[in-house]
């Protein structure tokens, strides 16, 4: 089985999308290990902010069949392809890692770009997989972030946003 990380991000309906889209990831892949739900501005375009988190969770299906149905429960949620990347979303679905998996296709990129690039991103992921180590850049998530919080823009930090007895 392999560990799979997950990043959810909405700045539309947010909160009933993210529920929402727990409770599918859920259902298709069974117990989720999730961080803290984060509150962030929006990078990139004037939007309004995002809720944020990562989840985890094992998994025997392919990489191939993960990002596949994570497409399928944004399209459920709304989710529109071909707007500008940096736009409005009802929901974001993000496969982060793979176990230790380092790909490169048309259709993926493991490990993610946006774990090193967005604290919205890594601080959630070092949250609840501190040690476990990027595969490329060798290091454990919790001193990425650490490194990664002193230069962090102001656009990106973030406040850890309570969450409600739903989530």
């Amino acid at each position: 089985m392999a560990l799979c990380f997950i990043s959810i991000g909405s700045n539309i309906n947010r909160e009933q999308n993210v529920v929402s889209a727990l409770g599918a990831l859920q259902r298709e892949f069974g117990s989720l290990l999730n961080s803290s739900l984060y509150e962030s501005t929006s990078v990139g375009f004037e939007g309004a902010a995002f809720f944020n988190l990562v989840t985890a969770f094992n998994s025997e299906e392919s990489v191939i069949e993960i990002v596949l149905c994570l497409k399928k429960i944004e399209a459920e949620h709304g989710r529109e392809r071909g707007k500008e990347k940096f736009s409005s979303r009802s929901l974001d679905l993000d496969l982060l890692l793979y176990d230790q998996t380092i790909m490169q296709t048309t259709a993926v990129t493991l490990p993610h770009a946006d774990i090193l690039a967005y604290a919205f991103v890594l601080e959630p992921l070092a949250e609840i997989a501190a040690e476990h180590e990027h595969p490329v850049e060798q290091r454990n998530y919790a001193d990425l972030w650490e490194d990664f919080a002193v230069n962090v823009d102001a656009q990106q930090k973030k406040v850890p946003f309570p969450l409600t007895d739903e989530l």
